[in-house]
């Protein structure tokens, strides 16, 4: 008996090791990826209305910057169904590394680009190919971090492992923010605009070595593997996906929405507002987006771990609500103009966030089986920041060319809320799943 006991112990460290190593290779690749698209974001709200798009009244310029913006979240589907069908017959590995390496020679090149002052319309036209690039490759990142994180991860943990690849977002955009704001703070006057907002996008090539090295040493999935060798795979994913699980698909997709509407109202939205329209300065706005993003970080784990006590939907759930309930309070505490206030606006709206995205991420990989979960995972996420992230800076930044009013933005927060309840509340709890299985029902 005591025997039996020293070697399960060491063999459950060694797995509780395995496991940290592969969450680490996950939250350190997708905070590459989403540096790339979030530095992209981040330029959209402060510079490119200058650089691309000259010659426009402010917010038009910022309103076509976070168009070029959205164009990639159209592209993300289309990645996610070419990656996912890969992904789903190949292995998740192997489409992880080519996402990174597509994301990252695109963002470089990015900071390469000649302004519209150097070769007119084909500036914003190469920028506009650049972000659809972008958008293609994290249509397959997301969906495979993911699946390495939750696949192998031990079944009463997988909300908290799952939850470490949500991390990628906050920490990537905090680091495109710091890259702005250190930029911002160190070149003189008239030179970010000029040239210096080149400098965050070409950093993101020594980031992309570091996630390519990171997951050149994580290994394949248990269940694709056991699906591979039983020869149970599909020969078209995404085929069967949409022929038998669409509505698997568009129930995920929608129930997501409100968390790509909240954090691109605070990333994207929120610095154009505050800088523009309250007359925030942009390094304040940077620091309070960095401050709230660290937050993010702490909080993310946490609600993972607990969607693993009580259930991935009581979680989400609270956190759609709480986004709700914090709209218009955001906004009263934005229009004091007082840092402080401001600050704490950011803070407990990135802590709803925090609760709704945390678990968000496992759940959606639960709902489908490993056929065709890469195709599934993928898909209904990429639809949700097509559906939340891709029109949330376009409609909030018209929403304030005509009224004028950010009560007018937290009305469409609170709308995006209510939608994502309505279609979470259709799904079914996925906590107890066994993601061997071939095929579900998850409504």
């Amino acid at each position: 008996m005591n025997q039996a006991r020293a070697v399960d112990v060491p063999e459950r460290d060694e797995v509780e090791l395995g496991m940290k190593k592969i969450a680490i290779a996950s939250v350190i690749g997708t905070t590459v990826e989403w540096y790339d698209l979030f530095v992209f974001a981040t330029a959209s709200a402060l510079v490119f209305n200058k650089v691309f798009f000259p010659g426009f009244v402010p917010l038009v310029g910022t309103l076509l910057a976070f168009g070029t913006f959205a164009s990639a979240y159209l592209a993300r589907i289309a990645g996610a169904a070419l990656f996912g069908h890969f992904g789903d017959r190949r292995g998740r590995k192997s489409m992880l590394l080519v996402s990174l390496m597509m994301m990252g020679l695109a963002t470089f090149c990015i900071g390469l680009l000649p302004d519209y002052g150097a070769i007119g319309v084909w500036a914003p036209l190469m920028l506009l190919t650049l972000r659809v690039v972008q958008g293609l490759a994290l249509g397959g990142e997301w969906g495979g971090a993911v699946l390495m994180a939750v696949e192998h991860a031990p079944a009463n943990r997988r909300g908290l492992y799952g939850s470490w690849v949500q991390i990628g977002v906050p920490a990537g955009t905090l680091i495109a923010n710091l890259a702005f704001l250190l930029s911002d703070a160190l070149l003189p006057s008239g030179a970010m605009v000029a040239w210096g907002w080149r400098i965050p996008f070409l950093l993101s090539a020594l980031l992309v070595l570091v996630g390519l090295y990171v997951r050149l040493n994580t290994s394949e999935t248990p269940s694709f593997q056991r699906t591979k060798n039983a020869g149970e795979q599909v020969k078209v994913p995404l085929f069967e996906l949409l022929g038998k699980h669409w509505k698997l698909v568009l129930l995920g997709g929608v129930a997501t929405m409100s968390t790509g509407t909240s954090f691109n109202l605070i990333v994207a939205f929120g610095l154009t507002y505050g800088t523009q329209t309250l007359g925030f300065s942009r390094s304040a706005m940077l620091t309070i987006a960095l401050i709230s993003c660290a937050l993010c970080i702490l909080m993310l784990p946490a609600f993972g771990r607990l969607s693993d006590v009580i259930g991935r939907k009581p979680v989400i759930v609270g956190g759609i609500a709480a986004e709700a309930l914090l709209a218009f309070p955001l906004f009263w505490l934005l229009d004091t103009h007082e840092f402080s206030f401001a600050l704490l606006g950011y803070l407990l709206m990135m802590t709803a966030f925090a609760a709704n995205y945390g678990p968000i991420a496992t759940f959606l990989a639960e709902l489908f089986g490993t056929r065709i979960r890469y195709s599934g995972l993928s898909v209904s996420y990429m639809l949700s920041g097509l559906l939340g992230s891709a029109v949330t800076p376009i409609v909030t930044t018209a929403l304030l060319s005509a009224t004028g009013k950010g009560s007018s933005i937290a009305w469409f927060m609170v709308g995006s809320a209510v939608i994502s309840a309505s279609a979470l509340l259709l799904l079914i709890e996925t906590r107890r799943r066994d993601l061997t299985t071939a095929t579900l029902r998850g409504w």
